[in-house]
């Protein structure tokens, strides 16, 4: 049986002057692949967009990971001293792959960030820090110093969704690592899953074999069966795909 390939993005990390530099993906996303069945292909953010297309036909299925911040000038956002981390190239490559997976009904997971960059493409908004834009606003950024499954708060999830089948059920609790979030969503993304002080934790695309993002972090939490069964459903899709 041939594994289906997952191309996982990947984050730049720079060493000190003159020491090597490198791109990485964390061996969470990895893992949660792998245990699900998929074949994981690191895409570094090295590739202009005319040669993506090309990418695209070799991939089964697209994980866009966590990490630093979207530029705010992509969304028309706030600066906001805690931005952190901009990589122009990660954030043109990612929005191209998303375009470029709905294009191509190419599965799509995109996880924390991704989830951010999946809105962001498609014509929605960001909170810059969540803290300080969203009144009434849950503690959402539980790192770095809790252990990163570390339960944070509840989601409700649509319970006519595809989530909710995925995961076999509408009310879970989830970590939660960020200090962003999704403002306004895109016209073409449905929502599907929320915080309780209403901050949207799941969006998918309608019409699409596997299009979705979430806000948690399911790679950290293999050891609940329903965020297990989300990378089993990508893993499934993608090995689906014609």
């Amino acid at each position: 049986m041939t594994l289906p390939l997952i191309g996982i993005t990947s984050i730049r990390k720079e060493g000190e002057p003159g020491q090597t530099h490198w791109y990485s993906t964390p061996f969470s996303y990895i893992h949660a692949v792998q245990r699900a069945g998929g074949m994981p292909v690191l895409i570094p953010p090295v590739y202009p967009a005319e040669k993506l297309p090309a990418l695209l036909q070799r991939l089964d299925g697209v994980l866009l990971i966590g990490g630093g911040d979207i530029d705010p000038n992509l969304y028309g956002g706030e600066p906001h001293p805690r931005v952190y981390d901009i990589q122009a190239e990660r954030d043109s490559l990612e929005i191209t792959l998303v375009h470029l997976a709905l294009e191509t009904s190419t599965p799509l997971l995109g996880i924390c960030r991704g989830a951010q960059v999946m809105n962001v493409a498609l014509g929605g908004t960001l909170y810059s820090d969540i803290a300080d834009q969203k009144p009434g606003a849950l503690k959402h950024d539980y790192y770095p110093d809790f252990p990163r499954n570390t339960l944070a708060h509840a989601v409700e999830i649509e319970a006519q969704s595809r989530l909710a089948q995925m995961l076999g059920g509408t009310h879970f609790e989830v970590n939660s690592l960020h200090h962003q979030g999704i403002s306004k969503v895109a016209p073409s993304l449905r929502v599907t899953a929320h915080a309780p002080d209403g901050l949207v934790e799941a969006v998918e695309v309608e019409g699409h074999p596997f299009a979705i993002g979430v806000q948690w972090h399911p790679e950290w939490l293999q050891e609940h069966a329903p965020q297990r069964a989300l990378f089993s459903a990508f893993i499934r899709a993608a090995s689906q795909r014609k």
